[in-house]
């Protein structure tokens, strides 16, 4: 569609910054004259390559990373439910299988990779859930809306190297770009890419592309 800018969000479901962008984002495809393409990456992968470390290592930025996600929460009406145990309870938690499985729907059945994504951020950042292990995974695509068959068929995907290169090479593909964390979002305009780290940089993108930010839930 000529005259649409792409923009690539880069996430990964472990991260609730991630999940306010990607809300965002998401209703905004539907006002903005963007063409949104949802980039499921590994987190993991990518701060291990450009040496980044979790905030909540960092006590003071800990401190107060937890109060900005429960005033973003609100702000952006996202059901992020956060306290001061989930920072032990990210370093704890392995995304990649996770994220294998978002990656076999983006390969297969696109059409849910938004509601799988957002199932994985609920289960995890609402209900305190894992969702690392199959079982996990199971539920999440339960109430995604997937059948017990395609559940499966994705279950015995995650392993194989199809999948594999697909997630590792668009953890690279963001990291190509210059991202260093979670979420990063790329916009394709005037022939060039322009890189935004940050769910609280939606605004900004707009103002770039020519477009109008109204509010977090635009009306």
């Amino acid at each position: 569609r000529m005259g649409r800018t792409v923009v690539e969000f880069f996430y990964d479901v472990v991260s609730p910054y991630s999940w306010l962008g990607f809300e965002v984002l998401c209703r905004y495809q539907h006002i903005w004259n963007i063409d949104l393409c949802l980039r499921p990456a590994f987190l993991g992968g990518i701060m291990q390559a450009t040496g980044n470390k979790p905030p909540g290592l960092l006590p003071k930025r800990a401190e107060y990373l937890l109060k900005d996600v429960k005033r973003m929460a609100k702000y952006y009406q996202v059901p992020i439910e956060i306290s001061e145990s989930d920072f032990q309870r990210i370093l704890d938690t392995n995304s990649l299988g996770a994220m294998r499985f978002i990656t076999a729907i983006d390969m297969t059945q696109p059409r849910y990779l938004e509601p799988l994504s957002r199932e994985f951020w609920t289960r995890f950042w609402s209900q305190h859930q894992d969702i690392s292990e199959p079982e996990s995974m199971v539920a999440v695509a339960g109430r995604a809306g997937l059948s017990s068959e395609v559940t499966q068929e994705l279950l015995e995907m995650i392993s194989t190297p199809a999948v594999k290169n697909r997630l590792k090479e668009t953890t690279e593909k963001a990291i190509n770009y210059g991202a260093f964390g979670m979420p990063s979002f790329v916009a394709h305009f005037n022939g060039e890419p322009h890189l935004f780290f940050g769910s609280d940089r939606i605004e900004l993108l707009g103002s770039i592309i020519g477009e109008k930010w109204l509010g977090p839930v635009p009306s």
